[in-house]
């Protein structure tokens, strides 16, 4: 499946479910959508947080075409989407035809389902596709650095292997992280589809299916 075809699917409200594998020859991305009164302070704290937070692509007030996937909608091209007034979740939504504003500023963040098909090129299993699953992710005792209203907790996703696997695996996922060398970034445009969101609120930052352990560490 190309991604313009998991778009279209998504789209077509064929896939509801975590996108994890789908399309497995194309970077994925988190989407962030915010008044443009604070897409300064985000934009600031992704800049100060480039690990968790690896720009991708940002668009302009009222855009929802991302200029690395052109042909896309971020209004309809992921399975959900969940919508927060106040800091707290009000709905969970399929699209967001409904409440798209002329303000909203999207951020496309880097996300981890880029190097699973790495890791299954090279053998390796990753578990929560073998069930079926969403991947795991983990609430820790790390802090990001703070801009404006955003900040709170790191969140990591954890993928497990054999001891003896560690390093290996390690090595090949990191040899698969965008972004690419600039030369090569031309033959990414249509590359970067859109996975489930990273939701941030005032003071938190923070992920869907989260667990926490009192002494959980990156």
């Amino acid at each position: 499946m190309t991604a313009q075809e998991a778009r279209s699917a998504i789209r077509r409200g064929e896939w509801r479910r975590p996108t994890a594998g789908l399309a497995p020859a194309n970077a994925q991305a988190n989407l962030v959508m915010l008044p443009r009164e604070h897409a300064y302070d985000f934009l600031l704290f992704c800049q100060r947080n480039p690990r968790p937070c690896p720009l991708l692509g940002v668009t302009d007030p009222g855009a929802y075409e991302p200029a690395c996937a052109r042909g896309g909608d971020l209004r309809t091209d992921l399975p959900r989407y969940r919508l927060f007034r106040d800091g707290a979740i009000a709905a969970e939504l399929d699209d967001l035809l409904s409440v798209f504003r002329d303000d909203l500023v999207s951020f496309l963040i880097g996300c981890s389902f880029s190097f699973e098909a790495a890791l299954l090129d090279e053998g390796f299993e990753v578990r929560h596709l073998t069930e079926g699953r969403n991947v795991p992710m983990y609430r820790t005792c790390r802090s990001t650095v703070p801009s404006g209203p955003f900040g709170g907790p790191l969140v990591v996703s954890m993928r497990p292997f054999p001891p003896a696997q560690v390093a290996s695996a390690m090595l090949e996922a990191s040899t698969a992280v965008l972004p690419a060398p600039a030369a090569d970034r031309g033959s990414l445009v249509d590359r970067r589809i859109i996975c489930i969101c990273l939701h941030f609120t005032r003071k938190s930052a923070y992920a869907g299916n989260v667990r926490q352990g009192p002494n959980t560490k990156r």
